[in-house]
């Protein structure tokens, strides 16, 4: 069951950017465990700032769309690992928008309560976004 509600919810969230929809997915309380890099790291959210964190974190890229390439469940945990990809139409860290394109890929495991997403715990390869979007090279 929570491992539909997760799909859902990359799904209507994330990729399509239905932020009305987020209260039908997240507990009351979202917990952002681990997740460095991310400007909510560490953090507890209610309802409305999970919507503020979508939409600030979609803005420069709302072409986005996330793969999940794996699934597990166990207990009231569902892991995944993804890909992620969009197209960059707004500035982001000091990155002016040049229209490029980026994959990132990362695991995240959300914590379930009372089948509603109460937080996660993610690593994912930030640094990869960066070297994309401004072409970085270890060579130059």
């Amino acid at each position: 069951m929570n491992k539909e509600t997760l799909i859902n919810f990359i799904q209507d969230v994330w990729n399509e950017g239905k932020i009305d929809t987020i209260g039908n997915y997240i507990a009351d309380s979202y917990t952002i465990y681990h997740d460095p890099g991310d400007p909510w790291h560490t953090k507890t959210l209610n309802v409305k700032e999970f919507q503020q964190r979508v939409s600030t974190s979609r803005a420069p890229f709302p072409d986005q769309l996330f793969d999940i390439q794996t699934i597990f469940e166990a207990q009231s945990r569902v892991c995944i690992t993804w890909l992620w990809q969009g197209t960059q139409q707004q500035e982001i860290a000091g990155i002016l928008a040049k229209g490029k394109t980026f994959q990132m890929s990362g695991a995240t495991v959300y914590s379930f309560d009372n089948k509603r997403i109460c937080g996660h715990w993610q690593v994912a390869d930030r640094l990869s976004i960066y070297q994309q979007l401004q072409q970085y090279r270890l060579d130059n």
